[in-house]
């Protein structure tokens, strides 16, 4: 079968558990940034052009965040207040006596929802799921003058979303991610009979052999409710939608959680990355004639951490590939749309990954259905990261989230580890930092996730003075990065290996610049003394002062940190007690707390950029980790090379394949087979005499009767350059209204500076459009050259423009368009 129409067919399997009657309500909203006088500002009759108009609202569709393009804007803080939504709602129950719910699948960060002017609920947290029962509400409103002729027959809905500082709420502004507001996750607005379950719990157990199943379905109804009984039927279907097993029984009405029904099922299919088998629940409760089904997908493992050992999943040994993920994508931050996410975790898949830590609270619960249906064990998180310790609002939050978290998800078999906090060893946010209280409040949060589901994993990243109290514990190790060299890896891990029950190692890795690459990448090791550890410690991340380390020293290259993803993965197969390592992010993302890096307030360390566009490291990982045939030629985003006439120099390929031949300007160079420990390139790699100007490249990779290949072409240059004296500004390219804009830095006899990092800020004047605070090297009006060039695209509307590109002690240069 195509492999395509393989994830197709896994993607459109994933499943978002919910009642029968739900729909989003993405369109007919509209948004203003700022406070109101009060949510009578949001509701009183007005006319256009009146004073009671403004402030003036802007059509918005949900998903929407505050923050789309200000995150990254270099020239101000992003907004942190209070915004407001507003629609109306045709209201249509079809249920007698039925409830009107309106289910917020997350919103940013404390969020208040008003039936015209009456308040309905309120909720604090940006990330878990909330419900708001509006039936009383609607009825009330729908008795009103204002029902009938201001909104004729419609319900206005007002939702405040408020993303301030605050520093007695979860998570810490101290964290290295943007706190979003708005509406970023769907909303819902649900129909249900007077009798239905607001929580549907699902337990699928197996043991390590895989012969003998159980399967315990519980339920918690919907308060409040009549008095009475209910019909309860239960089925459940194997992966293939054959019925295996069945139930029917007769409930009496009452609060907590109650049994619905039992099965055991003899060698069940086992869920596994490779093949993730998944079963489905389907419950029907009727009750006053009405009826009310939810449908849940689980699977059926068997997963083990083994105390100083790796990790197994059903008995067998299993190394977890693994990444992170933040919600944030290039034009809309937070507001990814189902799509988005979709085309993020295939990507992540076709990587190779096995493995995501959800950093650094609850996401989507697209996310957790696709990383069912797609294969890819979970450790997901409360969003308690950095700053200390809080009051007993602060702390309330946390096992509300925690507790909210569980529930929610833990019908997924993908999830594996319950996270309790990160980085918790990091003050700042109290006058009080007191270790013994915050081992106190971690320890309540550990008994609470096994009180919750004692079947899964706890753990926490970074907080050596509590690494006794979870499951699992990884520490900092970041080494070629914030501390050490790469080579220090395999040293430094079995250390911490040995300090703990339980290790599992996330977050590694290192920023780069999109676009940047370089011929002597490895230079900044020269300054860093080996075996000094590879911990990061404060200000570490900083770009400025204190010991010399790569992230401060280095060029920030794509070949850098291809050197370090490729030793860090070959050293990895040769740890037969590593439970497995999450590389720190896939995708690049905002954050306000670097404004100083290559693209300001962005985190580069992603494996792609915010546009899900892949760098080079993607394909280090895929020669890994990919089971799919590929092959690649290390610098498709490299234009021009540079050297000595004559000089030999090292041509990368990263392929899965047993061998690859290369071919430089119709020349073989050889066949060279693959040997993960041959590093770099796992021996994928000539050295090969460039001629001046054009050269072509292309690399056969042969796996049995498959064979997949890759071609680039680059300019080689000898000429040197002195430092910049000029920019230059041109169009290269233009398709369906866009403009693509490059400018380059040349010294003053005319020669390309190849190594300028130099800041360049673009401007457009006229009838165009700036793409700009997209937060990649493309996208970004305010950026460090790469290579001694850099790009930006232009929106043209039709209209005759302006554009411009300066670059401090450098003339601006203007291009027509």
């Amino acid at each position: 079968m195509n492999r395509n129409l393989v994830y197709l067919l896994l993607l459109l399997s994933s499943f978002s558990a919910a009642a029968q009657q739900s729909t989003r309500l993405n369109t007919g909203w509209e948004f203003v940034r700022q406070d109101l006088g009060g949510v009578w500002e949001a509701v009183r009759p007005v006319v256009a052009g009146n004073p009671e108009s403004v402030p003036l609202w802007q059509p918005v569709t949900l998903p929407h965040c505050f923050n789309a393009r200000d995150a990254v804007d270099p020239d101000v803080n992003y907004y942190q207040g209070p915004g407001w939504y507003r629609t109306q709602l045709a209201i249509q129950n079809p249920y007698i006596h039925g409830r009107t719910l309106l289910h917020f699948e997350g919103s940013g960060q404390k969020t208040r929802v008003f039936i015209y002017t009456t308040e309905v609920g309120s909720h604090v947290g940006g990330y878990d799921e909330w419900t708001v029962d509006i039936t009383q509400a609607v009825v009330d409103f729908q008795k009103t003058d204002a029902f009938k002729t201001q909104f004729k027959g419609k319900i206005p809905l007002s939702i405040r979303c408020d993303n301030s500082r605050d520093l007695e709420m979860m998570p810490s502004d101290l964290s290295d991610f943007n706190l979003y507001g708005g509406l970023y996750r769907y909303l819902n607005l649900t129909y249900e009979p007077a009798v239905s379950l607001a929580r549907v719990a699902v337990k699928a157990e197996v043991d390590q052999a895989g012969k003998q199943g159980q399967l315990t379905v519980k339920g918690v109804l919907r308060e409040p409710f009549a008095s009475g009984t209910a019909q309860v039927s239960v089925r459940l279907l194997d992966p293939r939608g054959k019925q295996v097993a069945k139930s029917q029984t007769s409930l009496s009405l009452k609060s907590g959680e109650l049994d619905l029904a039992s099965f055991k099922l003899k060698a069940p299919r086992r869920w596994a990355p490779e093949h993730p088998e998944l079963y489905t629940v389907q419950v029907a409760v009727t009750a006053g004639g009405q009826s009310f089904q939810q449908t849940e997908k689980v699977g059926f493992r068997h997963i083990e951490f083994v105390e100083r050992g790796p990790f197994r999943l059903n008995g067998q040994r299993l190394l977890l590939r693994g990444t992170h993920r933040h919600e944030d994508h290039a034009g809309v931050a937070a507001a990814m749309t189902e799509a988005q996410i979709r085309q993020e975790m295939r990507l992540m898949k076709s990587m190779g990954v096995n493995f995501i830590r959800l950093g650094h609270y609850q996401q989507s619960r697209i996310v957790l259905n696709l990383c069912d249906s797609l294969g890819i064990t979970v450790w997901e998180e409360i969003p308690w990261c950095r700053g200390g310790l809080g009051g007993e609002s602060y702390q309330a939050q946390g096992r509300r989230m925690l507790t909210n978290m569980v529930r929610q998800h833990y019908n997924h078999p993908a999830v594996i580890i319950w996270g309790l906090g990160n980085e918790n060893d990091w003050p700042g946010d109290f006058p009080e930092f007191d270790k013994e209280k915050i081992r106190t409040y971690m320890k309540s949060l550990n008994d609470l996730a096994h009180q919750l589901d004692p079947s899964r994993y706890t753990a926490i990243r970074r907080c050596d003075f509590c690494k006794d109290i979870p499951d699992v514990y990884s520490p900092s190790i970041w080494a070629g990065w914030y501390r050490g060299i790469y080579t220090d890896y395999k040293s430094v891990t079995e250390q911490e290996f040995k300090a703990v029950k339980r290790f599992l190692h996330v977050e590694w890795g290192g920023d780069s610049h999109a676009g940047r690459h370089s011929e002597n990448p490895d230079n900044a090791l020269a300054k860093i003394t080996a075996g000094q550890g590879a911990d990061e410690r404060a200000g570490d991340a900083s770009l400025f002062g204190g010991s010399a380390r790569v992230s401060k020293d280095g060029d920030w290259s794509e070949s850098y940190l291809c050197n370090l993803v490729d030793w860090h993965l070959k050293e990895q197969e040769t740890m037969p007690w590593l439970s497995g390592a999450a590389y720190w992010p896939f995708k690049d993302f905002s954050t306000p707390v670097r404004p100083d890096n290559p693209i300001p307030y962005m985190n580069q360390k992603g494996v792609v950029e915010r546009d899900l566009t892949p760098k080079e490291a993607f394909y280090v990982f895929q020669s890994y980790w990919a089971t799919a045939p590929m092959v690649h030629i290390y610098g498709h985003s490299w234009p021009v090379r540079w050297g000595e006439a004559g000089e030999q120099k090292m041509v990368k390929v990263y392929s899965n394949a047993a061998e690859v031949e290369l071919f430089v300007n119709g020349q073989s160079q050889g066949v060279k087979k693959r040997n993960s420990q041959d590093f770099p390139a796992a021996g994928l790699r000539w050295l090969v005499p460039l001629s001046e100007g054009e050269n072509t490249f292309r690399a056969v990779a042969r796996q049995g009767k498959t064979t997949v290949q890759d071609e680039i072409l680059q300019r080689y240059q000898t000429a040197k350059w002195a430092k910049p004296a000029r920019l230059t500004l041109e169009k290269t390219a233009e398709a369906n209204g866009i403009a693509t804009i490059e400018v380059k830095l040349f010294d003053a006899r005319g020669i390309q500076c190849l190594d300028a990092a130099s800041w360049v800020q673009f401007g457009l004047t006229g009838g165009g459009t700036l793409l700009d605070d997209l937060g990649t090297s493309s996208g970004a009006r305010k950026v460090q050259a790469y290579n001694g060039r850099a790009i930006i695209r232009v929106r043209t509307n039709g209209l005759r423009s302006v554009a411009s590109v300066a670059s401090e002690g450098l003339d601006t240069v203007f291009l027509k368009l």
